[in-house]
């Protein structure tokens, strides 16, 4: 068959043009994004509940959802959370494979099923159920330069008229803004003049229901056969201040009427007013956008760019905005470093591929076969629904050095051909293929046969796998398929005879003088390399305790490497996180925040620091909690010592210490979008017992603090915190009896004035907005302030609220969480330099043994639970790639003995892969471990040139030991060629610095120090062990010979 397609050189050349034709088609539809939907997904659930404290809310909203959602289908974890702002929030987090719009529904189902059981308040205000979107496209902040503008109007412009028009981008999920200053008609209740004309807040929210609401009056004329019909409309829910401010409240004895503005302020103003941003000294406002699964990342934030620049003239003077963060940033960087390394890595294998061939026609046989497998490898990404990735890139430089292998084969085996006489290159390309098909069909297949197994590793970890494995699976066939039909074509064509250069020495130029040397020193080894074998055949036992201490050196670096999950890159942004002790207030807060962006401003290679208060990343809400956004500078004006994003946090670290009262954390992004809000490790700690909150605290105290004692621990950190000062509201519940007041009207009262009651909606700018009712701030600052809240008894006297109502000082939390249905505390840290994410978790593992009873444990979260979870998978898939090579090559060479040969080589290269990652200080992460399984598929493919030639030689005639010997040295060269072609081809990312570097380092040392020693080895005990092995299978089965070809 492979003779026809080189007696029919346009069918070969058609199909390769066909291949890269489609492979241009496939790369124009590609979606180009940072990463694939790797987090599985996420419903979050939210509610509110104003003026209740965490507990409550914890206890009436909370629980409640969390039963009747708890088990939902393809539920993997729940966690859940309640502040003392009223607001609950529950994820469901869901197995890899769940479809987020069918678990949304699902939730939403369960959700309705325990809204008759939540607080009135609670339902009207809506219980929101939505998909979660994990993969942020951009964080930007808007800021106004004009002091007539402060942040509710900022927050309200962009909801109003910049939002609305990012949602409808092609791609994108979701855009919000951070904060809760959304418009909100305020009522500010006056509690003396309240007092003073007998009434009480609900009578104010009675008030404003009954005059503020939508009518449906009817029409006039219907039906009744008159010329014309009338709609009665009534005026509806009022929308502008000085509406609410006419409202009457009651009438009067001397016949005038109580209005709203009598006895209230009313303004429209933020529905909350808990937080404070700035972007350097204006006003702030930060929002995210987020992309929908399976769109184009790129495409969708230059859409978003163009459209934010269209639209910059129609903004209010002094409004402006700077991104904060941009994946494009770093996606369009790292795309250029791939491009780069895939122009280096190609010259590189070329180079190779001369010097070993010294002929440019050859070389450029392997040369075409790279772009062919390369861009052919586009169109079936697309087929298949994946997407142009940091992944699917990796993946491509990788198969450079693979994809050249099949046509350096193809060509060398022709070479071999016509120095062995046959000057005919057609006549010679047909020997050669019926030789070697078999070996390029069988190296094909085990190397696509590793990754096959790959595919089905579940979880984030198998999408990992997928995207590298299907990506080199589709490149290798594709080289194969290259090497069977245009390679052989090609070779018929371009070579000619070799031409021995017969002049002096000193005549021949530079090239020709190297090449000759080369040759000279390459036929020394080879012939070295046979006589070699002599000792190792008649000492076999030193192949065995080779291969014995092989075993143990791979076991022994296992267990002592460091390791990881995926390597934390530089992405261009520092997270902050500042925690002042409990119950500081929102002012102390921002001087703190404004003291960290002056000082961090001073520091080379950052570019803006935007803040904000009332809200942390780790530490959640609360007056003493705050947040920072540090956007370094381009990547391309950070290439100096001390520039990058790991040497900048520790020196923002070193601001930290200028702050004695606050807890202050820098922190880069997850590694992968959508696990958690930080890299390093996150975790639960759980109570099992059902304790109180104090001993929680204790507990968790105690925990971090031996954590801190460990070597690998930089921070551990939680946000919980049992002392932030709070009163306990005790009833005099008989006294009330007495008066005729009930506890609901006393509660009622509380909430009016102090907690803050959600009266009504109303609409303006095309948007609804809530009519928020309380007492004016200055009347709510102490106990002493009870004194001004009057309630009516049932005889029509207003009588103080303190008259029922103690209040006593305590403490207690600022936000309660739990996970799946327990009490639970979230702790985040990172790991030490030196230090890998792995070691960080042996370490809380030994910590929580030595510290925690039977009442509590601990369970991660995020990526750090991932990472737990991928190490029992990594062993069995790696497990199951042995095993399909090895029954691969049984039904190749129809023996269950003979692939031994193969498998038990195998460790040589492994042990080399781990060897060179130890001494280059790096983990034992997942890019490792794809190196580890690209490997398993190399060094298989060098045993088979030996085991392949060596069979062919047995058959023909020659005994066992030589056929080891002449296959070992017949097979030499091209060994070495794409060995070495592979391991030039990885150098780039070997000595890779910048972006992405970390992660170039972890997957291209192992691989190409494991090949070269594996390589370097395998030529020597390979072919011993064929020896051994073949032995053992003719006693079992004897072969036939055949009369020797002589012309081989």
């Amino acid at each position: 068959m492979i003779k026809n397609f080189i007696n029919r050189p346009v069918l070969s050349t058609v199909i390769s043009i066909i291949i890269v034709i489609l492979g241009v088609l496939g790369l124009t539809a590609l979606p180009v994004t940072q990463y694939p939907d790797i987090a599985p997904a996420t419903v979050s659930v939210r509610a509110n509940y104003t003026g209740a404290n965490a507990e409550t809310v914890m206890k009436s909203v909370v629980v409640p959802l969390e039963e009747q959602i708890n088990g939902v289908e393809g539920m993997d974890y729940i966690t859940s959370t309640a502040g003392n702002d009223g607001s609950a929030q529950i994820q469901v987090f869901f197995k890899q494979g769940i479809d987020a719009d069918i678990a949304a529904v699902n939730v939403q189902n369960r959700v309705s099923r325990a809204s008759p059981l939540l607080p009135s308040e609670v339902t009207r205000a809506g219980v929101v159920t939505q998909k979660q979107q994990t993969s942020a496209l951009m964080y930007l902040s808007f800021y106004s330069e004009n002091k007539n503008i402060d942040d509710t109007y900022l927050q309200n412009f962009l909801n109003i008229n910049v939002i609305p028009n990012l949602q409808r981008i092609n791609g994108v999920g979701e855009a919000n803004v951070f904060g809760g200053k959304n418009y909100s008609m305020r009522v500010w209740l006056d509690p003396a003049k309240l007092a003073a004309y007998g009434i009480t807040p609900t009578d104010v929210t009675n008030a404003i229901n009954d005059q503020s609401r939508e009518a449906a009056a009817g029409s006039l004329g219907q039906n009744s056969g008159s010329s014309f019909e009338y709609i009665i409309k009534y005026v509806g829910k009022f929308s502008e201040k000085e509406q609410y401010d006419d409202i009457i409240i009651k009438s009067l004895p001397d016949g005038q009427n109580l209005m709203l503005k009598d006895v209230a302020k009313v303004e429209l103003g933020g529905l909350s007013y808990s937080g404070v941003g700035e972007n350097g000294d204006y006003p702030s406002i930060s929002m995210g956008v987020f992309q929908t699964p399976g769109s184009n990342a790129q495409e969708i934030i230059d859409n978003i760019k163009k459209q934010l620049k269209e639209n910059e003239s129609s903004y209010p003077e002094g409004v402006k905005y700077t991104f904060n963060f941009d994946t494009n940033e770093f996606l369009d960087a790292s795309i250029e470093k791939v491009i780069h390394t895939l122009i280096e890595a190609f010259i590189l294998v070329f180079i190779v591929v001369y010097i070993f061939l010294q002929d440019f026609r050859s070389t450029l046989i392997p040369a075409i076969a790279v772009p062919v497998s390369i861009v052919g490898t586009f169109f079936f990404l697309n087929l298949f629904g994946y997407s142009l990735n940091l992944l699917t890139l990796f993946a491509l430089v990788l198969a450079i050095g693979i994809v050249v292998d099949d046509a350096i084969v193809v060509v060398e085996a022709v070479h071999a051909k016509m120095e062995h006489g046959i000057s005919n290159a057609k006549k010679a390309t047909v020997e050669a293929m019926d030789e070697i098909t078999g070996a390029i069909i069988s190296i094909t297949l085990v190397m696509a046969a590793v990754f096959i197994p790959v595919t089905f590793i579940t979880g984030p970890t198998g999408v990992f796998y997928q995207q590298f494995g299907i990506t080199l699976i589709i490149a290798i066939i594709i080289s194969a398929i290259n090497a069977l039909t245009l390679s052989p074509v090609l070779c018929s064509l371009f070579l000619k005879p070799h031409e021995d250069h017969h002049e002096d020495y000193k005549n021949k130029n530079f090239i020709q003088k190297f090449f000759y040397k080369f040759n000279i020193g390459f036929k020394t080894a080879t012939e070295r390399y046979g006589r070699g074998f002599n000792f190792l055949i008649k000492h076999k036992w030193v192949t065995v305790v080779i291969l014995v201490a092989t075993c143990g050196i791979i076991y022994w670096a296992n267990g002592t490497m460091k390791k990881g999950f995926v390597p934390t890159e530089d992405r261009g942004i520092i997270f902050t996180d500042v925690q002042l002790p409990p119950g500081a207030s929102m002012e102390r807060t921002y001087n703190v925040l404004k003291t960290l962006q002056k000082n961090a401003m001073q520091i080379p290679g950052i570019q803006n620091v935007t803040i904000s208060t009332g809200r942390g990343l780790l530490s959640g809400n609360g007056s003493n909690n705050g947040l920072a956004f540090v956007k370094l500078k381009p990547f391309n004006d950070r290439k100096g010592d001390g520039l990058s994003s790991d040497e900048i946090t520790k020196r923002l670290f070193g601001l930290a210490g200028k702050v004695p009262d606050a807890k202050v954390v820098f922190f880069q992004p997850p590694s992968v979008p959508g696990f958690g809000s930080s890299a390093g490790f996150e975790m639960v700690l759980l109570d099992k017992s059902g304790g109180d909150f104090a001993q929680l605290d204790a507990k968790t105290n105690e925990f971090i603090g031996n954590l801190m004692q460990r070597p690998e621990i930089e921070f551990a950190q939680t946000s919980f915190n049992t002392k932030y000062p709070q009163y306990l509201m005790e009833i005099n519940v008989p006294l009330a009896k007495q008066k005729g007041v009930s506890v609901n009207d006393i509660l009622s009262t509380m909430q009016g004035y102090v907690g803050g009651i959600y009266s009504a909606d109303f609409t303006k700018y095309g948007k609804q907005f809530r009519v928020m009712i309380q007492s004016l701030p200055e009347n709510r600052i102490n106990a002493e302030d009870l004194n001004q809240y009057f309630i009516k008894t049932s005889s029509g006297e207003m009588s103080p609220i303190s008259q029922f109502v103690t209040l006593t000082k305590s403490y207690g939390p600022q936000s309660v969480g739990r996970y799946n249905l327990f009490t639970s505390v979230k702790i985040t840290g990172a790991n030490k330099a030196g230090y890998s994410s792995g070691d960080a978790i042996t370490a809380v593992q030994a910590v929580a043994k030595e510290t925690l009873d039977q009442n509590y444990d601990v369970e991660f979260t995020g990526l750090t639970r991932e990472e737990l979870n991928s190490g029992s998978q990594t062993l069995l898939i790696f497990a199951l790639s042995l095993v399909f090579v090895y029954f691969i090559l049984s039904a190749q060479y129809e023996s269950y003995i003979l692939p031994l040969v193969v498998v038990i080589s195998l460790p040589l290269g492994v042990m080399g892969a781990y060897f060179g990652q130890k001494i280059m200080g790096l983990e034992n992460n997942i890019y490792f471990q794809i190196a580890l399984i690209m490997l398993v598929g190399l060094l298989a493919k060098n045993a088979i040139l030996i085991i392949e030639f060596a069979v062919q030689r047995r058959h023909h005639g020659e005994t066992i030991v030589e056929s080891a010997v002449n296959a070992a040295k017949a097979r030499l060269r091209p060994i070495l060629m794409t060995s070495l072609a592979f391991i030039f081809g990885l150098l780039p990312l070997v000595l890779a610095s910048g972006i992405g570097a970390v992660g170039n380092r972890s997957i291209a040392t192992g691989a190409s120090i494991g090949l070269l020693i594996g390589t370097i080895m395998g030529v020597f005990v390979i072919p011993v062990l064929y020896v051994i092995f073949q032995t053992l299978q003719e006693k079992i089965k004897p072969i036939k010979h055949e009369e020797m070809n002589l012309a081989e």
